[in-house]
């Protein structure tokens, strides 16, 4: 997920210095920032097994057909950044059409930051009411707009209607127990806590394989590890204590990181550092096992 958040963060950096050049150039817009989404998703945008350019139906040509198992999956139609195409249906209507026509299922609207997914057919359904995804690249933070936009990875397209689904019923549930006063923290600490892998410092023997290190500062953070120990969660919170301190704090972090990497500590000692870690900087920290 961290790459696709690195290449959107990418893709607003080119939108934010390039804008009029993606406003009045559609060519632009599919080749710098449609495809480089759909390569960071898996897809081989230069394999015609996987990826189609101006695929022709009898409305017209869609910019690109998605292909898996050898059958076209969804069409992908490209506008300039110029056109709101939440606002103005008629690109949408037009992929409907191309889907409908071909009896292709699904279709994907974009204008490079924003992204329709639409369900192309349902009888006795409205347009609104089959769009499966709204994305806003420009409003949305990248971690939430990451994990909309990896429903249409290659892995997990073929899923993205279910998927699409669980996500706006999380997305609903959450804003519920949110409005009844349940805390974000809480509500997340609910969750974790019903994965059994999921161990609070306070709770670990020492005994155990981590295999991700979270920090709870200002919510939960995942820090990689490297390496898959006790040892390593210590060395891991460290860095991260490190690179938020500044001036003298900063030195201390790393001369105790530095230190510590060259010795050897029991299990024992290694826990009774990281408690202490938790309450001198008002952190909680949690392995995945």
């Amino acid at each position: 997920m961290h790459v696709l958040e690195d290449t959107i963060k990418e893709i607003l950096l080119k939108i934010h210095t390039h804008r009029e050049l993606y406003v009045r150039n559609e060519e632009a817009v599919k080749q710098h920032l449609i495809g480089h989404i759909f390569r960071t998703l898996g897809w081989e945008w230069d394999n015609p097994f996987e990826v189609r350019p101006e695929e022709k139906t009898e409305d017209g040509r869609a910019d690109y057909a998605l292909i898996l198992d050898g059958k076209v999956f969804a069409y992908v139609e490209a506008k300039n950044l110029g056109i709101n195409i939440v606002k103005n249906e008629k690109p949408l209507r037009q992929l409907g059409r191309y889907c409908f026509n071909t009896g292709v299922k699904y279709g994907i609207l974009t204008n490079g930051a924003i992204w329709v997914v639409l369900k192309a057919f349902e009888e006795g359904s409205r347009l609104a009411d089959r769009i499966l995804l709204k994305i806003n690249l420009e409003h949305e933070p990248p971690e939430r707009s990451a994990l909309k936009i990896s429903l249409l990875s290659k892995d997990k397209i073929h899923e993205v209607e279910k998927l699409s689904t669980l996500l706006k019923a999380f997305e609903l549930s959450f804003d519920g127990l949110r409005r009844a006063g349940f805390s974000d923290d809480v509500l997340i600490d609910y969750l974790r806590a019903g994965r059994s892998n999921f161990i609070s410092v306070d709770k670990l023997t020492g005994l155990e394989t981590p295999k991700t290190v979270y920090v709870n500062d200002n919510g939960w953070k995942a820090i990689p590890l490297s390496e898959q120990s006790l040892r390593g969660v210590l060395l891991a919170v460290l860095m991260y204590l490190y690179n938020r301190k500044e001036g003298s704090e900063k030195e201390e972090i790393r001369q105790v990181y530095e230190h510590l990497r060259r010795i050897q500590l029991e299990p024992s000692q290694i826990l009774s550092l990281l408690k202490t870690l938790e309450e001198e900087e008002s952190i909680n920290i949690a392995v995945e096992l």
